[in-house]
């Protein structure tokens, strides 16, 4: 009896050893010891989805991590962030992913889950300003990085883009390309009546005498005075010209939702004459290809080959907006060769259908790779080019024989035309666009910027609303290292772009840029 119990104490004396073994075990283990622990049993617990409680034991290890373990230290924070990253608790997220960053600059981890957060937060540019660091800091080896700064770079572009043409103030083009924009119509039932002045009802007289003298923003203003005043309904029906001449002012000017119920409401009249509908049919198709709405768009050149087959303004917009929008990217461009060669047989004299039929020509004979006909498509456009040196229909002409030279890589041939129309125009404030081709010119065939300079401040020089100038120059800046100078430079190109595609266009440049600055000012180094 006396053994059993004996025993029994013995057997007390021997369990209790083990605990003050590990007792002993604990007292000797460093706090950083101790703080991995915590981490270790976090990690469980976030394996099994249990995010408080992971959140919890990450948080015993901060609280007992030496601030001198820096690096450790920063992994608690990241991995507690990981855990709130799971439970959306995404300010919790980011504070946490910068802590661990102010510990370790170049955590990887923590920059990654912060620019993540800060994307679903909406916080664009942080979010990619943090993705293109850990880019940096892996030296581009993660393929993955990259995708997704450009993802985020694109949304921050269009964020931009669309905030901006929400509040943008819109402006008249320059003289120019209104001009160009009246030359693209063969028959414009409006544009035309300049020509018999004599004709010209009393009510219209203001309105066309704007557009006489180019007094441009004067138009949309006597033309709403007319339509706003109480004898309108009483006017006859060449009143619809009045719509019809502020619609196309408005798409002039960017407010196309005006400009789509003005030609609505001609379209709904049923005593508009032909030309006018027409007209209007045409215009509503431009505004519907400006929203990629093609059915729309395709559907009113029929109702308008259905009002009259031999309308030459028909088949040369269907045709330039097959080339731009449709048959280039199917290579159906004998289909846009038709509708040119359609609109010169109702107007031999149309030179926008002239000058686009022969572009045309060289299209099709490069996309056959035919040499032939390439050679000779370039002849008959060189012709054109001696047949319109005028402006504003140079201006068109110079602008496909740029591209076609840089493709053809007859740069110093290009040379002597752009030399010759330029001598024949020095000053005109129109010939802005041929010194930008110019320029597009020079990029093409030799890169050397200071030439190309030279060309664009020329045209910025003589329009100064000259967008595509700004945006290119800035582009040099940037292959300067003049990071600055390009940002200002593509902050004016956005004063005076005039299209939502522009914009976008635009801000991806800028964006861009103003990521590499940040990085650069952040890391201190040339990037």
């Amino acid at each position: 009896m006396t053994r059993r119990r004996k025993s029994r104490s013995n057997g007390r004396k021997h369990s209790d050893e083990p605990s003050k073994v590990s007792s002993l075990v604990t007292e000797t283990e460093t706090p950083l010891q101790r703080a991995q622990k915590y981490k270790n049993e976090g990690n469980v617990y976030f394996k099994t989805e249990k995010y408080n409680e992971a959140i919890a034991e990450y948080t015993k290890a901060i609280d007992i991590c030496p601030k001198e373990n820096k690096d450790e230290l920063a992994i608690f924070y990241q991995n507690r962030a990981a855990a709130y990253e799971q439970l959306k608790k995404y300010s919790f997220v980011k504070a946490d992913c910068t802590k661990a960053l102010e510990l370790n600059p170049k955590y990887i981890k923590a920059l990654l889950r912060r620019a993540r957060v800060l994307e679903q937060t909406g916080d664009l540019e942080a979010a990619l300003k943090d993705m293109t660091t850990a880019c940096i800091y892996e030296e581009f080896s993660n393929p993955i990085s990259p995708v997704k700064m450009e993802i985020i770079l694109k949304k921050l572009v269009k964020q931009h883009a669309y905030e901006n043409w929400a509040s943008k103030k819109l402006f008249m083009p320059n003289k120019l390309s209104i001009e160009c924009y009246i030359t693209s119509y063969s028959t414009d039932p409006v544009f035309s009546k300049l020509r018999c002045p004599e004709n010209i009802p009393e009510f219209f007289k203001k309105p066309l005498q704007a557009l006489e003298d180019t007094k441009y923003d004067d138009v949309i203003p006597l033309c709403t005075e007319i339509i706003e005043s109480p004898e309108f309904n009483s006017l006859p029906s060449t009143k619809l010209e009045v719509l019809l001449l502020r619609a196309t002012f408005y798409i002039l000017l960017g407010k196309f939702e005006p400009a789509f119920q003005d030609l609505e409401c001609i379209l709904n009249i049923e005593y508009a004459a032909d030309d006018v509908k027409i007209n209007a049919l045409l215009k509503t198709a431009d505004l519907h290809l400006e929203f990629m709405n093609l059915d729309m768009a395709f559907m009113n050149f029929e109702l308008a080959i259905s009002i009259n087959p031999h309308c030459s303004d028909i088949y040369y917009r269907r045709g330039r907006n097959n080339v731009t929008f449709i048959y280039m990217h199917m290579g159906e461009l004998n289909k846009a060769k038709y509708d040119f060669e359609k609109a010169l047989e109702y107007d031999p004299n149309f030179s926008m259908a002239c000058i686009q039929k022969c572009y045309t020509d060289y299209r099709i004979a490069m996309l056959n790779k035919d040499v032939r006909l390439v050679e000779a498509a370039v002849r008959t456009f060189e012709k054109v080019l001696e047949k319109y040196t005028n402006l504003p229909k140079c201006i068109f002409c110079y602008q496909y024989y740029r591209k076609i030279m840089s493709e053809t890589q007859q740069y110093q041939k290009a040379h002597i035309y752009f030399t010759k129309i330029i001598k024949k125009h020095p000053e005109n404030t129109s010939m802005s666009l041929v010194y930008l081709q110019r320029a597009f010119l020079q990029f093409d065939w030799s890169d050397y910027s200071d030439e190309a300079m030279v060309y664009l401040k020329k045209a910025i020089e003589l329009d100064e609303k000259c967008s595509s100038a700004y945006d290119m120059l800035g582009i040099i800046e940037i292959k300067r290292g003049n990071i600055e100078e390009a940002i200002r430079l593509f902050d004016k190109a956005l004063v005076y772009c005039r299209t939502l595609k522009e914009l976008i266009s635009l801000y991806y440049s800028r964006d861009a840029a103003k990521v590499i600055l940040n990085v650069k000012n952040q890391l201190g180094e040339a990037i």
